[in-house]
């Protein structure tokens, strides 16, 4: 049992004199690493580096949103009846005016001919009446003359201008009831057209396109029962909207790039066209209507799309990579290599505007290079050994 003990402590203790021996060696000062720190102290933080950029940046925002038709128009007849023709379906195209169905008009034909003759059974009555007044006029003019010569008393003059009167009164009535069915007459008229259903939008582009159809040829439909849907393609309207952080930004007339995942790596142009001047109280966001030609209708209602904005452009500004920004004790900054020397320094800025890995930064002393990976080993004043990318070797200590 001592004996086992007595071997454990002599293994134990020659183990610490190895590695007492191999502190000597390799961590004791004078030996390998020595020399270097007696030249320089610390040894040099690997770092990569950047030049510092002077030219224009932008802040731009990409926003989702979709495509919606620029004007849409509901086709729906004015008078009841049964279909009996659809002239177009859905995605056909339609011209302004075009007749695209058309109801069963056998009533209508049949109210025409009867509201026509109802007039000429008026202005019959209107011709009888015309010759009543005339022999009543007549009439009086006699008695009127015979009693001027005292052979006819007063009583008869007065009959025979009450005739006069009321034959009059009778012309009048027939000729109201002549415009009465004249008027008939041509509702009949207006109704038996209302059964051939025509698109009559009143304005944008002359042609449009049939988005959706409601009902089917052979059905009933009732007074303004809707047909069919047609939408304008050409010119199209993006929709997105904004936060406030970017609402202010946002102005009519600010171009607007647009892309879609039917059409990948395409572009399409468009210009701002609206803002709304109030938030949505469930978003906190404003809708922004974009305006986009769309001449070959490539572009549907519907779409997914993704609009880029140039909110703001600085035409000469300090850039530097992004991922050369720093943060310390609350302060944003950067590390800027010296030119005369291959150490650090750090500079505070304000930064700006970030577009793709890029960083407008404002401040003293931002020019040469600026440490872009390492930034974590070092502080103001140490010494870098820079590597990679462009500046490999550079500043490397002699």
């Amino acid at each position: 049992m001592e004996s086992g003990r007595f071997k454990a402590l002599a293994v134990v203790m020659a183990l610490a004199a190895a590695a007492g021996l191999l502190w000597l060696l390799l961590g004791r000062p004078g030996m390998n690493g020595g020399s270097e720190e007696r030249r320089g102290g610390a040894r040099p933080a690997p770092v990569e580096v950047a030049e510092i950029e002077r030219g224009p940046i932008e802040l731009r925002r990409t926003f989702s949103g979709t495509l919606e038709a620029q004007a849409k128009f509901v086709v729906a007849p004015k008078v009841s009846g049964r279909i009996e023709r659809l002239a177009v379906d859905l995605g056909d195209e339609v011209r302004r005016g075009q007749v695209v169905a058309e109801l069963d008009n056998d009533e209508y034909k049949q109210a025409v001919a009867q509201a026509r003759a109802e007039l000429e059974v008026a202005r019959a009555n209107l011709s009888e009446a015309r010759s009543a007044l005339a022999t009543a006029g007549r009439g009086f003019d006699r008695v009127e003359t015979l009693r001027e010569r005292g052979v006819a008393s007063e009583a008869q003059l007065d009959a025979a201008r009450a005739e006069h009167l009321a034959k009059q009164a009778q012309l009048e009535v027939a000729q109201a009831q002549v415009s009465r069915a004249e008027a008939a007459l041509e509702t009949a008229n207006i109704r038996l057209g209302y059964t051939k259903i025509t698109a009559d939008w009143t304005s944008g582009d002359g042609r449009r396109v049939v988005a959706e159809r409601y009902a089917n040829q052979g059905e009933t439909v009732s007074a303004n029962t809707p047909l069919m849907l047609i939408v304008e393609l050409d010119p199209i309207t993006g929709v997105f909207f904004v936060t406030e952080r970017d609402y202010a930004k946002m102005k009519p007339g600010q171009p607007v790039s647009l892309s879609t995942d039917a059409f990948p790596g395409e572009e399409f142009q468009g210009l701002i066209d609206r803002i709304a001047p109030v938030f949505r109280q469930e978003t906190r966001q404003a809708r922004v209507e974009v305006t986009v030609d769309n001449p070959k209708w490539r572009l549907k209602p519907g779409m997914f799309i993704r609009a880029t904005v140039v909110l703001e452009l600085v035409a000469e500004a300090t850039i530097v990579p992004e991922q050369a920004l720093v943060t310390r004790d609350g302060r944003a900054g950067v590390f800027v290599l010296d030119e005369d020397g291959p150490t650090v320094r750090w500079r505070d800025v304000r930064v700006g505007i970030l577009d793709g890995g890029r960083a407008q930064v404002e401040g003293e002393g931002l020019a040469g290079r600026v440490v872009t990976l390492g930034q974590q080993l070092v502080d103001d004043g140490s010494a870098v050994s820079v590597s990679g990318g462009e500046g490999d070797g550079a500043g490397a200590p002699q």
